[in-house]
């Protein structure tokens, strides 16, 4: 699965920006995809926040429109040189997300767009464990993903769109009870919204 068009969107930046804002037009554009995680928080400027697998920065530039207490991490020493590029208010850290290099309790809020669908099982429950630790208590972790189309008419485009550019770990997740994983390391899981017809899910999981 997957084409060299997903290598090409990651070699190129003008390629996965626009793919991201093509994809994006089925929730009404990417500020609305960027903010959906987001949805119900109460954030200030105390807030700290981790964007997890932050990748070239979209969404830690809306991040910092809410606080200025920012820290990306990512695994891709390419992707936070496009991040610290793009948007260089934030701090990075470069480390995986399955042994992230922070101390117990640092942040008030985790967030994950798009990225919990590039890991195993195994794997996305490891990270699940790693967000738990670094989180306050209280703290919220949140994400927007994939998810199995609710609306049969949906299928189609989120189909050829991951025969393009994912992997099997992406459709393995379609099947996947995010929230089930979630309640298993110890978060209530308080919101589960779904868009585009089924075909994003955005998960709130309180520590």
């Amino acid at each position: 699965m997957a084409t060299i068009l997903r290598t090409w969107s990651y070699q190129y930046q003008w390629l996965y920006d626009g793919i991201s804002r093509l994809a994006a037009l089925a929730v009404g554009g990417e500020g609305r995809f960027r903010r959906l995680p987001l949805t119900g928080l109460t954030i200030n400027s105390e807030t700290k926040i981790l964007d997890l697998c932050c990748g070239s920065g979209q969404a830690t530039q809306v991040l910092l429109q809410y606080s200025p207490q920012v820290t990306g991490l990512d695994a891709s020493p390419l992707s936070l040189a496009r991040a610290r590029q793009n948007v260089p208010q934030a701090n990075y850290i470069e480390g995986w997300a399955e042994k992230m290099p922070f101390g117990n309790q640092e942040f008030n809020l985790v967030h994950s767009s798009a990225a919990m669908h590039e890991m195993m099982p195994e794997q996305r429950q490891e990270i699940f464990r790693e967000v738990y630790r670094v989180l306050k208590p209280g703290g919220i972790f949140t994400m927007v993903d994939f998810h199995r189309p609710t609306n049969p008419l949906f299928w189609p485009g989120l189909s050829i769109f991951l025969l393009l550019f994912e992997t099997e770990t992406a459709w393995e997740m379609l099947g996947t009870d995010l929230g089930a994983g979630l309640r298993e390391i110890g978060f209530e899981v308080s919101q589960v919204g779904l868009y585009a017809g089924g075909s994003l899910q955005v998960i709130q999981g309180r520590k």
